[in-house]
């Protein structure tokens, strides 16, 4: 299947809050159900990190709603444009790696890697980070996609059929993360798993068919939570806050 292909995001310029012919659009729709499922269950004015921030879909939510908010990101123009969304300056956004984050430990209440661990080679790395910055009791959210022939069919495949703009391997399989294995990695960075719970588009609406036919994404395409962690799924795991 090759290599994961990540440059894109690179290019992806204005699409990133505009396209709707291209799977960013899927990922805006994702976001616009799992951000206000995350900023539920934050504290007010906590101290977040968004690992793989992108184009600041989330960061900029969480900082409107007045959160303190740093982005990380190895794509610089991803990074342009989340800082041309963020027009007071208030969201610290930073060029590096999840691999090697540039915060003490104990720094943030909050570390986020949504739709990342699916993109790099070594998830461990990115979990054994993610707990190290984080406080004691601090909440690490993440979303990612089930390894099994359905989730290939439907996140790989059914993807680029239905948009043609997709980017050849925007996902490979062997990257996917079965949810035993994901609680496993949280487990050994001293992360217990708090919550699971699958994310599926809305089948029985007019926008889905409209994806389907026109090749599309409407602004009303919608994604929901579901009891099924089979394709994709969220959830969020809280750092001990005793570590022998």
């Amino acid at each position: 299947m090759g290599r994961i292909n990540n440059e894109f995001y690179s290019e992806l310029g204005s699409m990133w809050h505009g396209a709707n012919d291209h799977p960013i659009a899927l990922l805006r729709a994702e976001n616009a159900l799992r951000n206000p499922w995350i900023e539920e269950k934050l504290q007010k004015c906590s101290t977040v990190l968004d690992i793989g921030c992108g184009g600041g879909l989330l960061t900029q939510f969480l900082a409107d709603r007045g959160h303190h908010v740093a982005g990380i990101d190895l794509s610089e123009g991803s990074l342009a444009v989340a800082r041309k969304k963020d027009l007071v300056s208030r969201i610290q956004y930073i060029h590096g790696s999840g691999y090697a984050l540039p915060f003490s430990e104990n720094t943030f209440d909050a570390v986020c890697a949504m739709d990342l661990l699916e993109h790099v080679e070594d998830p461990n790395k990115i979990i054994q980070e993610a707990s190290r910055v984080l406080k004691p009791g601090g909440l690490f959210f993440f979303h990612t996609f089930n390894r099994n022939l359905l989730s290939y069919l439907l996140v790989i495949k059914g993807v680029e059929w239905c948009l043609k703009n997709t980017p050849p391997r925007m996902h490979v399989y062997p990257l996917f993360l079965k949810p035993k294995e994901l609680a496993r990695l949280c487990a050994a960075s001293y992360l217990e798993m708090q919550e699971m719970k699958g994310v599926a588009p809305v089948m029985y609406s007019k926008a889905f068919w409209r994806l389907v036919f026109r090749k599309r994404v409407d602004d009303s395409f919608r994604f929901s939570f579901t009891s099924s962690l089979k394709t994709g799924y969220s959830g969020y795991a809280q750092k001990k806050i005793n570590i022998l």
